[in-house]
């Protein structure tokens, strides 16, 4: 028997297995919807990719002038394709969340019109939050990457200091796992300061709210999700390097057989056609990480308005009660579901939303 939408969001907090689960169900649910929504954005990067890839191998070969502002100019044109394409992943990505929210509180079916529609509607919104994204996590790597590299040398340091009194092997025993404790403190680190700046597509094709109204939205409601954070980016990088392994082996395969050699420290010296499927390959396997990222979120995102603010309760009063005047209050929570981004959804159809019966 069916369950109503409600019953699915409890309000006790989800843990990192309890979201990856659900978002691997409405993977396998909607598996050939999301991937028509991922294509687009990395079939251009894919383009990128090939241009890249072209272009660098005619900067080191070419002795024409001609030849060579030829390969410059189709080496900007892969990295301008690289960067479009990466962009407009985070903004498809961000239009499919009012898809997939929608889908999750009002049992809407998932569609890549839907989508698209969304993402049309809050354009420009959305290219701001990405491109502000993009920043954000430029910064948190730098940021994260700068105390591992702080840490690191000290300890390197203090090791070289202590080489003269203490023994060889517990020298290497506290360096490997100095590394590794530096290491997690240093992905926490970033996690923390990526996790404060994730739900802003959420926030703005959900609840309305502007780019920077959105990034302010998101920090007050990133608490306590840096452990869902890491186990998801654990979960789909796992997937990411399981599809590419399935994807790369009749490459690699037939690489072999013609007498490439696969080391990745050879790459210069990897024949044109094999470095292009490459490249083609490897861009074209995030078709399948991108929908698990967009689930993923969204199920987060619901999950924290309900821990944080009682989003159930109000979602139930929504289905319940009839709509409530518009009066000139402004209102302490954002609202459940706001109309204004889109226009008027029709009528919530009946049965399970996530797929637990």
């Amino acid at each position: 028997m069916a369950t109503s939408t409600f019953g699915q969001l409890s309000i006790a907090p989800l843990g990192a297995g309890d979201l990856i689960d659900r978002a691997v169900r409405l993977y396998r649910q909607h598996f050939f919807v999301l991937i028509r929504i991922a294509s687009p954005p990395v079939i251009v990067a894919a383009v990128g990719s090939v241009f890249f890839s072209i272009s660098t191998r005619q900067l080191v070969s070419t002795s024409s002038s001609l030849s060579l502002v030829f390969a410059v100019l189709l080496l900007l044109a892969g990295l301008v394709l690289l960067v479009v394409g990466y962009l407009f992943s985070l903004i498809v990505m961000g239009g499919a969340t009012r898809n997939l929210v929608t889908h999750l509180l009002r049992n809407e079916p998932v569609s890549a019109w839907a989508t698209y529609a969304a993402v049309k509607s809050r354009f420009w919104s959305l290219l701001g939050a990405s491109i502000l994204v993009m920043i954000w996590v430029g910064i948190s790597s730098s940021v994260a990457f700068g105390a591992f590299y702080i840490v690191f040398i000290s300890i390197t340091l203090a090791g070289v200091a202590m080489a003269q009194v203490a023994p060889v092997g517990f020298l290497i025993t506290a360096g490997i796992i100095s590394f590794v404790v530096t290491a997690l403190l240093a992905t926490w680190l970033f996690f923390f300061l990526f996790g404060r700046i994730v739900y802003v597509p959420q926030a703005i094709m959900v609840e309305g709210k502007g780019v920077f109204e959105a990034i302010s939205r998101s920090f007050t409601l990133a608490k306590g999700n840096v452990r869902r954070l890491m186990a998801m980016f654990i979960f789909t990088l796992f997937v990411f390097y399981s599809a590419l392994a399935i994807l790369i082996v009749p490459l690699g395969f037939y690489g072999w057989v013609s007498g490439v050699d696969l080391s990745p420290l050879n790459q210069a010296e990897w024949p044109a056609w094999y470095s292009i499927g490459y490249g083609v390959i490897t861009e074209s396997s995030h078709i399948l990480l991108a929908p698990i990222w967009m689930l993923g979120l969204s199920l987060l995102y619901v999950d924290e308005r309900v821990r944080h603010e009682g989003y159930d309760i109000e979602l139930m009063a929504a289905r319940q009660l009839p709509e409530m005047p518009k009066l000139d209050v402004a209102s302490p929570l954002a609202p459940a579901l706001a109309l204004d981004t889109m226009k008027a959804l029709p009528p919530r159809p009946s049965g399970s939303i996530l797929g637990l019966h």
